[in-house]
């Protein structure tokens, strides 16, 4: 496994901070359209459980999908939204970084992303178990988590995936991910025809 070196925190962390901004203008989105769309307001919910899988596209290390998650929610619990926020962000971080070392950190797909991202849900699930916000009837609670799903697989899978693949076509991606072996070899190889 590759360790992470300094740089790859600091992106990671930096990451974190630009989701935890994102969140706050996003729960202000949240807010607005709660009372229009009480209940389809629920496919909003996947931005929550992006931060995490969007670092791991980005950096491809071990690590960076809790260290992410854990940063953005250390920002929102700083700018007012409590200590409860930090649990979350940690353990929607652990189970999408749980996922992609189901398969060894070498999946980096739209379908693992999406799973990562339900993996997240399922842990924000629990958590909402623990503190009494799930406390619904069974009609209205798989309602609510399943457009969360939903939800969670098209921003982490669908659109996190979307953005790393931009930011590859750009060659920014080349910052904070180290080359290929084979890319290595194709530049030996061409050092040995010239």
């Amino acid at each position: 496994m590759r360790k992470l070196k300094f740089s790859d925190l600091l992106i990671t962390i930096m990451i974190g901070v630009v989701f935890g901004i994102t969140m706050k203008f996003w729960d202000d989105l949240y807010t607005v359209v709660k009372p229009i769309f009480p209940v389809a307001r629920q496919l909003l919910y996947g931005l929550w459980f992006m931060v995490g899988p969007f670092a791991f596209l980005l950096i491809r290390k071990p690590g960076v999908a809790l260290l992410a998650s854990v940063a953005a929610a250390g920002l929102s619990a700083f700018i007012g939204h409590g200590f409860t926020v930090l649990i979350y962000g940690f353990a929607q971080g652990l189970a999408a970084e749980l996922l992609f070392a189901a398969f060894r950190y070498k999946r980096f797909g739209v379908v693992i992303a999406g799973f990562a991202g339900i993996a997240s849900c399922l842990a924000s699930f629990l958590l909402d178990l623990v503190y009494g916000y799930a406390n619904l009837e069974l009609w209205a609670l798989i309602v609510k988590y399943g457009l969360r799903i939903i939800s969670a697989f098209i921003f982490t899978g669908i659109f996190a995936y979307l953005i790393v693949r931009a930011l590859e076509a750009t060659g920014v991606t080349n910052l904070v991910r180290p080359v290929a072996k084979e890319e290595y070899d194709l530049l030996d190889k061409k050092d040995v025809v010239s």
